[in-house]
């Protein structure tokens, strides 16, 4: 051993000076690269062991020493030694302290969970030997799309894909598997992109069609196909965390159906997926948007959120902007940013300022932080057609009454009004002030906030100020806010005479009027707004009047109506009419004309035509449907650092909307950044993580894990993609193309890795289990709504209607009881709600239907971008006793029945073939052949137990078929469905 100084290392609290090294086992030494690689060799070691004391949480670094930079590795320690010096293994800290045997100063420490392996020592050493290079991670870096190796293999090579995944496999040792037979392919892609099974027709045709493009051909039938998006949707519905509850306390109901018709829309109608991303994080905002936008914008609105009563605003608006953080940066960046809500991420370069900064471009959303959320009318393209065709109507019968000549009328009139004039009032519009906030009711309704004797509206109040509010419209209820507060609002009447004017109000809660500074009227009660619930007679005097509405809040709602009961012309026409007709201003003759062609009658026939289709337009807009979707407020809430996430503490740093620093790309938006920034950030050519993240995923969906995993996380603790130069190749194709994601799943699905079968070799299965190579095809059970679709389409009872309402299928009695406020019960729908596609089940996050829980569908309370895959015994109860299954396990039974064939052999063949689109073989004709005669005796035996079976489910039995031989053969298509084979994608 080298004999060495001990100096004490100051935060690291272990011994440092000149290293002393041990020897490798040969064998761990042989499996060294020639050259270390820091993404894939060395930055999992230093992350996944060494980055939670030294890595990028700078209030979580030992000693000083980070691990995340060359600079910061490199620099100078207190102690005088260097954690690595680069080239100099001996020198270098790092090296010693992983090495050593020696408890006190061994790294990781001796008391923590991590412990290095002999290759990974091997492999730090080398690397400082090598020089200590450090590389940008390579989710950071953008793709570059470099050329497909050469790599060819008739029979497999179909496209590019193939020579990069052929290229790797020799290098691994491997060669391709067989290509799967033409059966087992178009089930498999029947699954994979439409989610349900092909029929045996089609898989007949498939089987039997000679041309060369034959495949091609049915990879375009499918994605033509309608349920394509309803497959493609159940993927982005996970991630997006979409349902019809919203998850906290009681789980309301709150329903968003037609952002769901968008996104199967989205993807049938191949929308560009930049597109896709600008209408959901932004589509409110777009220029000229259409209603389909602002439905798209009620991603925005898929959080969680709560009614609880005693539940804080302020806690649950931190909590909902949390959310969307989290949401939005692992769906399109596979990035855990939230991570960062509480301190620095300790192991990608996100800070809590980032996290905060990227949560402010979410604060312009509307939204009650504890309550109902509003709804908004929403038109769809239908409602837009009729629209537009009504405005045009409009447009023609508007040109015609501007147009008309009613001059000669107009100057009769004049005349008739002129004496009139002289004794009309004439009010401005309100100034408003408010609200003032007062610890009660009480006070709120007697306390002078203002001068109310003489108002100045240029005073300021702190920092309230006077405002005009040409929008406060006499004769209409208007809504305000805050509880235990007050409103002013002022104006001024202009009367040609000494005279009364009766007033008519409504408030909620208290007001008070003064008039000239004098107090005329105090009511103070406790109620809901409505118009004219209160009569007030002012006297006016002659010239100016000064009139103060107070209204005063206790809680609940607020607001107020306002109507002067005496009221002739306009203001402004009645000032325009009091001037001599030559000293009148072109805005005072307006103001006359525009005013005489409401009331002139050679227009009325004209004014009822615009006022009949002007209802016809009203009509129209209520009856479009509502929807959550995203409305901007002009001011947004104040966003600040949260210390350690505390909703509590006001101390932080107050920030603007900002991607996190680490990948700011291009130019910052001028002014404050909007979400339509954010989304042109996400969709940029130059962000490194948008394209990667979406052609991952989707290749996760077609080889049942991604190229590089997991799914939801492209950081350091994610493992780096088994094939980066083809993950590249992917997400710049995607850009190439326009976003385009069909071409995208067709250049996958048409590849000759994705025909090989899923039958592992023994020696396969020993060396790659995980098929990391992809020498073959992956097999896995059904998602939970493919296992119930296709039974329902194989028995016949499948519906195959488009979108609509969340529906509710059949579930267990009480199984709700445990929700309140309000209780509720399940009631199962009737008729073809029962038998539509699983993805239309409803889904409240807190008592997920059980069918679909049993089959690991996520509950949606956050996102998910990779289902759990379990196998547990509950399933196959689930498949015996569901009463979907036996259902259709009787109607399936039913077709069994009426095919020509009456033995049990051409009967189970026929079985066979709709289900697993095969013949069976001899053995299992055998089996099922003896089942089918032991239950047919069993059921010629038991009247009512045959009864029973026939009676589950809502569809009635078929009355003209033997009720025992029903039941019978019953039980074998229940065998048949619940095959492992029928409920595997192979």
């Amino acid at each position: 051993m080298i004999a060495f100084m001990k100096i004490k290392l100051a935060g690291w609290g272990l011994v440092a000076g000149l290293s002393t090294f041990f020897s490798l086992s040969l064998n761990a030494a042989e499996t060294l690269p020639a050259t270390v690689d820091y993404n894939r060799d060395i930055k999992p070691i230093l992350s996944n062991n060494c980055y939670a004391c030294h890595g990028p949480d700078a209030e979580q670094v030992k000693g000083g020493l980070r691990l995340d930079s060359f600079e910061a590795a490199t620099k100078e320690l207190k102690s005088g030694a260097f954690a690595v010096v680069p080239k100099d293994s001996a020198e270098s800290e790092l090296v010693y302290r992983v090495m050593t045997d020696d408890a006190d100063e061994m790294m990781p420490p001796t008391d923590s969970i991590k412990k290095l392996t002999a290759r990974q020592k091997a492999l730090l050493k080398k690397w400082v030997e090598q020089g200590a290079e450090f590389a940008k991670h390579w989710a950071y870096v953008a793709p570059v799309k470099t050329a497909a190796p050469k790599a060819m293999q008739k029979g497999f090579t179909q496209n590019d894909i193939d020579r990069f995944t052929l290229a790797q496999m020799k290098s691994k040792g491997y060669a391709p598997a067989k290509a799967t037979d033409r059966r087992g392919l178009i089930r498999r892609l029947s699954f994979d992109l439409t989610g349900l099974p092909p029929t045996w027709a089609q898989v007949r045709a498939f089987v039997n069609d000679q041309s060369p493009d034959a495949y091609e051909k049915l990879v375009d039938r499918l994605m033509a196909s309608p349920q394509y998006g309803e497959r493609m949707a159940v993927f982005w519905l996970d991630q997006v965390r979409y349902a019809d509850t919203i998850g906290y306390h009681s789980d309301n109901h709150e329903t968003k159906p037609l952002y769901r018709e968008y996104v199967i829309n989205a993807f049938n109608d191949n929308k560009r997926f930049d597109q896709f991303t600008r209408e959901q994080i932004a589509g409110d905002l777009l220029k000229n948007r259409t209603g389909t936008q602002l439905i798209a914008s009620g991603y925005n609105r898929l959080n969680m959120n709560t009614r609880e009563g005693g539940a804080q605003p302020k806690e649950y608006t931190a909590k909902y902007l949390a959310d969307r953080v989290r949401n939005a940066s692992t769906v399109w960046m596979a990035s855990t940013l939230g991570c960062s809500e509480c301190h620095d991420h300790k192991f990608d370069p996100f800070s809590t300022k980032d996290f905060y900064s990227f949560g402010a471009f979410f604060a312009d959303l509307q939204e009650t932080p504890v309550g109902a959320q509003k709804a908004t009318r929403v038109s769809l393209p239908r409602d837009e057609e009729k629209l537009a065709t009504i405005e045009a109507a409009l447009a023609v019968l508007t040109q015609q009454l501007t147009g008309t000549d009613v001059s000669a009328g107009q100057a009769k009139w004049e005349i008739a009004q002129k004496a009139a004039t002289a004794n009309s009032v004439a009010l401005s519009p309100w100034h408003r002030i408010g609200p003032f906030s007062a610890p009660n009711f009480d006070q709120a309704h007697a306390k002078s906030f203002v001068n109310e004797a003489a108002v100045d509206l240029k005073k300021a109040h702190g920092k309230l100020k006077w405002a005009v509010a040409k929008n406060l419209v006499d004769g209409k209820v208007h809504t305000l806010t805050g509880a235990n507060s007050a409103h002013y609002f002022y104006r001024t009447i202009q009367s040609g005479s000494a005279r009364p004017l009766e007033l008519s109000l409504g408030s909620d809660d208290s007001f008070r009027i003064w008039l000239n500074g004098k107090l005329v009227a105090d009511k103070k009660i406790a109620r809901g707004v409505a118009p004219d619930q209160d009569k007030v007679k002012v006297n006016l005097v002659a010239g100016e009047n000064k009139l103060l509405l107070k209204v005063a809040n206790g809680g609940g709602g607020f607001g107020f109506y306002f109507k002067a009961q005496q009221m002739t012309l306009p203001g402004a026409v009645v000032t325009a009419l009091k001037i001599d007709a030559a000293k009148r201003t072109p805005a005072h003759k307006a103001s006359i004309a525009a005013h005489y062609r409401t009331l002139a009658p050679e227009l009325a026939a004209l004014r009822q035509k615009i006022s009949a289709k002007n209802a016809e337009k009203t009509a129209a807009i209520n009856a479009n449907p509502t929807s959550l979707v995203s409305v901007s407020m002009a001011k947004p809430r104040m966003v600040r650092v949260l210390a350690r996430g505390n909703w509590l503490d006001d101390t932080g740093e107050i920030v603007q909307p900002a991607v996190p620093g680490y990948l700011q790309l291009g130019k910052t938006a001028k002014g404050r950044a909007s979400r339509q920034d954010l989304a042109n950030w996400i969709t940029a050519r130059n962000n490194p993580l948008t394209a990667r993240v979406m052609v991952n995923r989707l290749w996760a969906m077609f080889h049942g894990r991604g190229l590089a995993m997991p799914l939801d996380d492209f950081g350091s603790q994610g493992t780096p993609p088994t094939h980066p130069a083809l993950l590249d190749w992917l997400a710049v194709e995607f850009m190439d193309k326009g976003w385009d994601v069909k071409h995208m799943v067709k250049l996958m699905v048409t590849s000759g890795t994705y025909r090989q079968t899923s039958i592992a070799t023994a020696a396969g299965m020993e060396t790659d289990p995980y098929n990391f190579w992809l020498a073959r095809q992956g097999r896995w059970r059904l998602e939970a709504e493919m296992v119930r679709d296709n039974a329902l389409a194989v028995s016949g009872l499948l519906v195959k209607t488009i979108g609509g309402p969340s529906v509710k299928p059949y579930q267990p009695a009480g199984y709700w009881a445990h929700l309140n406020f309000p209780k509720r019960s399940w009631k199962a729908d009737t008729g073809d709600a029962l038998y539509r596609r699983g993805m239309y089940t409803y889904l409240c996050r807190t008592f997920m239907h059980p069918s679909l829980a049993a089959f690991d569908a996520p509950s949606r309370e956050e996102c998910t971008v990779e289902r759990v895959r379990s196998n547990t015994p509950q399933q196959a109860l689930v498949l015996l006793n569901d009463p979907t299954y036996v259902e259709t396990a009787r109607i399936f039974a039913e077709r069994i029945l009426h095919e020509p064939g009456k033995d049990a052999k051409a009967r189970i063949t026929f079985a066979y073939q709709q289900a697993l689109h095969r013949n069976p073989n001899a053995k299992e004709l055998e089996l099922l052949t003896v089942l089918a005669a032991k239950h047919l005796k069993q059921y010629k035996a038991d009247n009512a137990a045959a009864i029973a079976v026939l009676k589950v489910g809502a569809k009635p039995a078929d009355a003209k078929l033997d009720k025992a031989e029903l039941a019978a053969w019953t039980s074998i298509a229940r065998v048949v469905l619940n095959l492992h084979e029928n409920i595997t994608r192979d």
